[in-house]
Order: structure tokens, then sequence, then C-alpha cells
């Protein structure tokens, strides 16, 4: 399989506060959220939601008291409470690309813990192979959810692998705050090179499997987002390239790396696989 390289991230890419709370307002000015972003798997919120204005959608919701149930293929299932969670795992932060599966991305200083080290206190069998993860149901508090259009709950799938490797991390919080409400609070899954919408929000199961898990986006419309969702410059989505990107801040689009410039790291967990197909 050809190597790819990965790229580090140079300080003064992140992405500021400032520009992350106005991208909805970039994206509508650069032409980007169009039509299609009303359903993007990675649509961004607007700037009065993340700086809390009274109106927001996202307002009621609660993100405490909050559990995270851990079950399936393991020898030691066990649910966490978000305090269990923030005290027993070591809170770092990761600054990570984001690349958004619509053509835009962002540098984001993440704050949260690895994936595989939670995975690892709950012993998955031998036969598990892929980790499973579902959002809270709470129709009086997302009203989305109540859509029956789609298939609820939302639901999102790594293989075993892929989550437990070092890069994926399950999030509490971003540029030193815990996370708002509209970006996934109490926690959520970050995998940074995979398109966003892989990382699900507002966990409250994690479930070790031997098949397959059904994702959401994928259920809705397979031939535009797969199982894997690596990012891939090479594989367009059906309506537009994925050639290139326009980070939060820039005027003029720049080239997207193959799986978000993390080649280096995680190139080798796909070995032998048709990345055109195994999309």
């Amino acid at each position: 399989m050809r190597k790819f390289e990965s790229i580090p991230i140079k300080s003064y890419e992140i992405t500021s506060y400032s520009q992350y709370l106005s991208r909805r307002a970039f994206l509508k000015a650069a032409g980007i959220f169009t039509g299609s972003a009303i359903l993007a798997a990675c649509a961004p919120k607007s700037s009065s939601e993340a700086e809390g204005s009274s109106t927001p959608l996202s307002k009621d919701f609660k993100p405490k008291p909050w559990t995270v149930e851990v079950y399936g293929l393991v020898n030691k299932p066990k649910t966490y409470g978000i305090e269990d969670l923030l005290a027993k795992f070591t809170q770092e932060e990761r600054i990570y690309r984001l690349r958004c599966v619509e053509g835009w991305s962002m540098v984001i200083p993440w704050t949260g813990f690895s994936l595989a080290s939670l995975l690892k206190e709950v012993e998955p069998t031998s036969d598990a192979k892929f980790v499973r993860f579902e959002t809270i149901m709470r129709h009086s508090e997302m009203k989305g959810e109540g859509n029956p259009f789609y298939p609820w709950p939302y639901e999102e799938g790594l293989r075993l692998d892929e989550a437990m490797h070092d890069l994926t991390i399950l999030a509490t919080g971003l540029y030193g705050i815990s996370l708002p409400n509209q970006n996934g609070a109490p926690i959520r899954l970050v995998v940074p090179w995979k398109y966003g919408f892989k990382s699900i929000k507002a966990i409250v199961k994690i479930e070790l499997t031997d098949t397959q898990p059904n994702t959401f986006w994928k259920t809705v419309s397979p031939k535009e987002y797969g199982f894997y969702s690596n990012v891939n410059p090479n594989h367009d989505h059906p309506r537009w390239s994925q050639a290139t990107e326009r980070r939060i801040g820039e005027l003029q689009r720049r080239p997207t790396l193959m799986f978000n410039g993390y080649g280096d790291q995680v190139a080798h967990l796909y070995d032998g696989m048709n990345l055109d197909l195994s999309y």
C-alpha cells in the first residue's frame, strides 16, 4: 500500500475561538452552507448558539446527571457517571484537524482521553471486532430526534482496532472549556482521520460487538456516507469533490490531505483494502 505522510499541525493553524464561534456566518459568506447543508452530517451551529444566547435550540439540554454504559462482548461491563470518567481518566489536550464531509475544515484544541483506556478497563473479549456508539434519545430536549424520516437513535461505529488507536479520543471539552451543549456535551467521540460526522455526540452507550454496526448516515444514504468515512481526496462525494476544502477563516481552498494528514499513524489499519470501495 502507498505510504501516506503524517503532516504536523503548526500552532498558527489552530482555528481561533472567535472564528470557531462565527463559522456558520463564514460558510454562508463563502457559499459553502448551501441547501444540502441543512441535512449535513456535521453542519455547523450558529455563532449565537455557541455563545450561549437565550435563543439556541440547545439551551434546554441537560448534560448532568449523565451516565455512559459500556457493555456487550466485554468481560467487565460497567456504567460510568460523567464525573467518574473525568476523574478516572487523565484529561489531556489534543489539537486535531477536523474535516467535514461538506468540504470545510478547522483545527480544534480538544480536551479528553483515549477511548482505548476505557475499553481496556472493560476488557473486550476475543470475539469483539467492532464498537457501536449511541446518542441519548430525549425528544423533549432534542426536537430533531422526532423526525420520522431518520433512523433514531443516532448511532455510529468503528472497527475495534480503529477504536483502540491512540488518536481516537472521547472528548469532554474544547478550547479549554467543557463541551457546550450544541457541540456534544458532555462527551463525544473524536476520530481525526475520519470525516466529522463519525464523531458522534452526547454518547450514552458504547457496545462491543462481533458484527459491523449500523450507522446513522450510512443507513440514510449508503452511497454518500460509508461505514469507514476516512478523509480521502480521491473518493468524491456523489454531489461534490473531496479533493479540496475551505479552512474556516481562509479565502482560498486548500488540498485535502489523505487521512486528514494522519497517514503515517493510521494508513496501516487499511492495508490491502480498496479505499474507493470501502469508503
